[in-house]
């Protein structure tokens, strides 16, 4: 759970994390160096969910030492699955994490939407959707594992 009231913005009670695979947490078919530390030391604190169409069927193996849930995108529509997903959990105890187009409005409806920039690059959209923008997947784990620079950058 983080607890973290940001002045002038609001206040996080936020229990759950949401992450994009495919150019977020994995690129060209691979975690990126980090992913599997930064997700198992969040799921310490999070309940952690990673949704992916898994076009190729190896979603399970790839993330089969990560302590989280695997949820598997069953339409055509990403976009409406991720946000709806969100909405699901109840979308003021979510943080999600994206960087396609098809994530902006998950984004945008969890209570901290953060886009990754990341080795495939980020959809205009996603950055749009979002609160905040991190270079890289490994920021994100470092900023949630020090919620003050959550509020350095978030507050107005």
């Amino acid at each position: 759970m983080l607890s973290l009231k940001i002045p002038g913005c609001k206040n996080l009670r936020v229990n759950k994390i949401v992450f994009d695979l495919n150019g977020t947490l994995a690129c060209d078919g691979s975690l990126i160096k980090g992913v599997k530390k930064g997700i198992n030391d969040l799921a310490k604190n999070f309940e952690i969910y990673i949704l992916t169409a898994d076009t190729f069927g190896t979603a399970a193996e790839l993330l089969k030492d990560l302590k989280a849930e695997l949820v598997i995108i069953d339409t055509d529509n990403g976009s409406r699955f991720k946000a709806d997903f969100v909405e699901n959990l109840g979308r003021k105890s979510v943080i999600a994490v994206g960087n396609g187009n098809n994530d902006a409005q998950m984004l945008k409806n969890a209570e901290l939407g953060i886009a990754v920039l990341g080795p495939e690059g980020a959809a205009r959209e996603a950055f749009l959707g979002a609160a905040m923008l991190c270079h890289k997947i490994n920021d994100v784990f470092e900023i949630l594992a020090h919620p003050r620079r959550l509020k350095a950058t978030l507050r107005k």
